[in-house]
């Protein structure tokens, strides 16, 4: 089949789907030289390998290592949704989006087929990370309270979100197997970025508990028994080095929560508002957001 390119929506470039690295994807952190990982034993050496976050996010985006889930991120792309048929997709996997040196976390499930899949940016394109970046605006942790597409201007202070699988997974719900293996990629961005967090915001439970594994995979401190998630709720943990870091519960900004009244606006703010807090963000967000 012969390669289809369509306009970027931002730039008017043209761009097949899924986007070719190098190809000049705004913000596309990979070349033609970037290494490829091709099993779950790839993932672990690429991640432990990298030597700084920019590399790690270039490695994310090619991985290769769970077919289900490259088929499928491939095929969402080519068969597109029809509202979005004119557009590229980038269609490979999403690597974090936000602040290199964040005090915040936001953690997450995974891209949407037709959200940060196609967009190529964490949370973007969909109706839940309309939502979310709008909180966040509201917050004063982001520029603008919309983020359509990769090279809009959006920028985050303070603030970097991230999730537990990279790529769009069937039905929203990837295996155990999947999720242990992208954990390689999670575990090593966690270890650029922990030395600055102090506070994680985890959408749902599926992002709570794959916070709370994380910290212990990198030898820190879980309470005994194991906090349960909710909305709203609050837990400290400790990191390897000791350092108390606050994950607080938020029900995931879904057309199914938004849509039934589970999750408002001012829920959604008051959580924000309380990590802003934890975090140290309370004052000179619109800039670094950093003391």
């Amino acid at each position: 089949m012969t390669a289809q390119f369509l306009p970027h929506p931002g730039t008017g470039e043209l761009f097949t789907s899924p986007v070719v690295p190098g190809s000049g994807w705004p913000g596309d952190p990979a070349t033609v030289d970037t290494p490829v990982a091709h099993s779950c034993a790839d993932v672990a050496a690429e991640a432990a390998s990298a030597t700084n976050l920019t590399e790690l996010d270039a490695r994310i985006s090619l991985c290769r290592a769970c077919p289900r889930l490259v088929d499928w991120r491939e095929h969402a792309a080519v068969v597109k949704r029809r509202s979005f048929e004119g557009e590229p997709y980038w269609g490979r996997p999403v690597p974090g989006f936000g602040d290199s040196l964040p005090k915040l976390l936001i953690m997450g499930l995974a891209p949407a087929a037709n959200g940060g899949n196609r967009t190529g940016r964490m949370f973007t394109g969909d109706q839940a990370g309309d939502w979310l970046f709008r909180g966040l605006h509201r917050a004063g942790l982001a520029a603008k309270g919309a983020a359509d597409h990769a090279g809009d201007g959006q920028k985050l202070y303070g603030v970097r979100m991230i999730s537990a699988v990279r790529c769009a997974p069937p039905a929203n719900r990837p295996s155990v197997e999947e999720r242990d293996c992208c954990a390689g990629w999670l575990d090593a961005e966690l270890g650029h970025l922990l030395p600055w967090v102090r506070t994680v915001v985890a959408l749902g439970a599926f992002g709570w508990d794959a916070t709370l594994r994380a910290v212990r995979r990198s030898g820190g401190l879980v309470p005994t028994p194991k906090p349960k998630f909710g909305h709203g709720a609050t837990a400290v943990v400790h990191t390897a080095d000791d350092k108390p870091l606050n994950v607080i519960g938020c029900y995931h900004p879904s057309q199914q929560n938004t849509f039934t009244g589970k999750l408002t606006e001012k829920m959604l703010d008051e959580v924000l508002a309380q990590a802003k807090e934890l975090a140290g963000l309370g004052w000179g967000c619109g800039g670094s957001g950093r003391r």
